[in-house]
C-alpha cells in the first residue's frame, strides 16, 4: 500500500493535474502543495460546476481532506483570501481545512510591480511572465530577505523586515524602471490585515505531514507547471522561477524523500506551452488549431491561448527519469479523436546529427527539428470512456507504443474534464 503519492506535470504544465489530484484524492487524507504560486491553475470540472483553483490545493472539494500549503510555494496573501472567499461562498469549508506553512515567502506589491517593469522593460525579449510576482518572491527568497508567512504573526518584525525590502525595492523601481514607489505605511497596514484573516492557519506545516505520515495517513503532495518549466532542468531562461520536479515534494515540504512513494506523471496526449520559449512540435497548421479549439487550450490563470503540438517523447522521456515517474497518466485522450493520422516525436535533429535527449540550453533547443513517427488514428468518440477495453484498437497502440518508449506504465487515462470521465487501470494508493 502506498501511503505516499507526488502528482507532477510532465510537459509545460496545464497536463491537468487539477483533475487527477482531486480524482486521486478519493482515497486520501492529505493533499499537500510544495512549489510554485498563484501564476499557475488547476481548473477541476464536476457534474455541471467548475472550479479553478491558483493557491488552495485541489484536495479542498473533498469535505474529509486536510489541505496544506508547503513551504516551497510563495504566497500571495491577498490572492489566497480571494480564493477562500470565492470557495466559501460556494459552500466549500476551507478556513477550518486549510494550513499555511509558516515558512512560505510571501508575494507581495513591490513584487508584482517589479515582475511587470522588467517583463515592460524587455519588450520583444519579454520570458512571457504571468506578471505576479513569482520570480521576484524567488529572489527574496534567495537572498534571504523574504517576508514570510510567519512573520505576519510578530508586527514588530513584520514592520522590521518590510521596511528593508521596501528600501531595496523601491530604489529599483524608481531608479532602473522609472515607476512609482511602494508606500511602506499602507504596505504594512495592509499585512496587518492579511495577519488578521490568516493567523489562525498559519502553523508548522512540516510538523503536520511528518505527524501524518507517523499516523499511516494517505498523503498526496500537488504540484504546479511541469518539469519543461523546472529552473534547472527545463528549457532556462523560459522557465518559472522555482523546480517543479518530483524530488522538490520533499524539500517544498519538509519531509524525507523516503517518505515519497508512488510518482505519478501527469502528461497529455499531445503538447501545449504557454508563452514563450521553445517548442519543436509545435503545430501552425489546422491540426494545431483544432488541437487548441477542441481542447479548450487557454491558461486558466492568465487566459492565455497555449500553443499545441504533437507529443514530444524526446523531452518526455527526460522528464520521466528526471521525476522517476512510476505511473504515467495521459490526459485529453478524446482531443485528438478523429484525426486520420497521430504523429509523435521520437527524436531530434541537431546541427546534422540524431539526438534523443533535450539540450540544457533554450537556443539549442529552439535549433532542434523534431523527428516524427506516423500512427493510424481513429473516429470513433473516447470521450467519456470508462472501460479500457471499450478503446479502438489504434487507440491502445497509441498507448502502448508510449508505455514502450518511455518504459513507463499508463495506469489512469482521462477521457474528458470531469472527475468521472476516467480509466483507472490501477489507483495509485493501491
Amino acid at each position: 500500500m502506498a501511503n505516499s503519492v507526488v502528482v507532477v506535470g510532465t510537459q509545460w504544465g496545464d497536463e491537468g493535474k487539477g483533475k487527477i489530484v482531486d480524482l486521486l484524492t478519493d482515497k486520501a487524507d492529505v493533499v499537500a502543495r510544495f512549489q510554485g504560486g498563484h501564476n499557475a491553475g488547476h481548473t477541476l470540472v464536476i457534474g455541471d460546476t467548475k472550479t479553478v483553483l491558483h493557491l488552495v490545493p485541489s484536495g479542498i472539494l473533498r469535505p474529509e481532506v486536510e489541505c496544506l500549503i508547503g513551504n516551497g510555494v510563495v504566497l500571495a496573501p491577498d490572492a489566497l483570501i480571494k480564493e477562500t472567499q470565492i470557495l466559501e461562498s460556494s459552500g466549500i469549508d476551507v478556513k477550518s481545512r486549510l494550513f499555511i506553512s509558516e515558512a512560505c515567502p510571501l508575494i507581495l506589491s513591490y513584487h508584482c510591480l517589479l515582475d511587470q517593469a522588467r517583463e515592460k522593460a524587455k519588450g520583444d525579449k519579454a520570458i512571457g511572465t504571468t506578471g505576479r510576482g513569482i520570480g521576484p518572491a524567488y529572489e527574496d527568497k534567495v537572498a534571504r530577505r523574504s517576508v514570510r508567512a510567519g512573520d505576519l504573526l510578530n508586527s514588530d518584525r513584520l514592520f522590521q523586515k518590510l521596511e528593508a525590502a521596501v528600501d531595496i525595492h523601491n530604489f529599483v523601481l524608481e531608479e532602473r524602471f522609472n515607476e512609482n514607489p511602494v508606500d511602506l505605511q499602507q504596505l504594512y497596514d495592509q499585512c496587518l490585515g492579511f495577519a488578521e484573516q490568516l493567523s489562525g492557519q498559519i502553523t508548522d506545516v512540516t510538523g503536520k505531514l511528518l505527524a501524518d505520515q507517523a499516523a499511516n495517513k494517505k498523503v498526496m503532495f500537488e504540484g504546479a507547471q511541469g518539469m519543461m518549466l523546472d529552473v534547472d532542468h527545463g528549457t532556462y531562461p523560459f522557465v518559472t522561477s522555482s523546480n517543479t520536479i518530483a524530488a522538490c515534494a520533499a524539500s517544498g515540504t519538509g519531509v524525507s524523500p523516503l517518505g515519497l512513494g508512488e510518482i505519478v506523471g501527469i502528461t497529455k496526449a499531445y503538447t501545449t506551452r504557454v508563452g514563450a520559449g521553445p517548442f519543436p512540435t509545435e503545430l501552425f497548421d489546422e491540426v494545431g488549431k483544432r488541437l487548441g479549439q477542441r481542447g479548450h487550450e487557454f491558461g486558466a490563470t492568465t487566459g492565455r491561448p497555449r500553443r499545441c503540438g504533437w507529443l514530444d517523447l524526446v523531452a518526455l522521456k527526460r522528464s520521466v527519469q528526471v521525476n522517476g515517474v512510476t505511473a504515467l497518466c495521459i490526459t485529453k485522450l478524446d482531443i485528438i479523436d478523429g484525426l486520420d493520422e497521430i504523429k509523435v516525436c521520437t527524436s531530434y535533429q541537431y546541427k546534422g546529427s540524431q539526438r534523443f535527449a533535450p539540450p540544457y540550453a533554450a537556443d539549442d533547443f529552439a535549433a532542434c527539428e523534431p523527428v516524427y513517427e506516423s500512427l493510424p488514428g481513429w473516429n470513433q468518440a473516447t470521450e467519456g470512456l470508462t472501460d479500457y477495453e471499450q478503446l479502438p484498437v489504434e487507440t491502445k497502440q497509441y498507448l502502448g507504443f508510449i508505455e514502450e518508449y518511455l518504459d513507463t506504465p499508463i495506469k489512469i487515462i482521462s477521457t474528458g474534464p470531469e472527475r468521472d470521465q476516467t480509466i483507472v487501470l490501477e489507483h495509485p494508493f493501491d
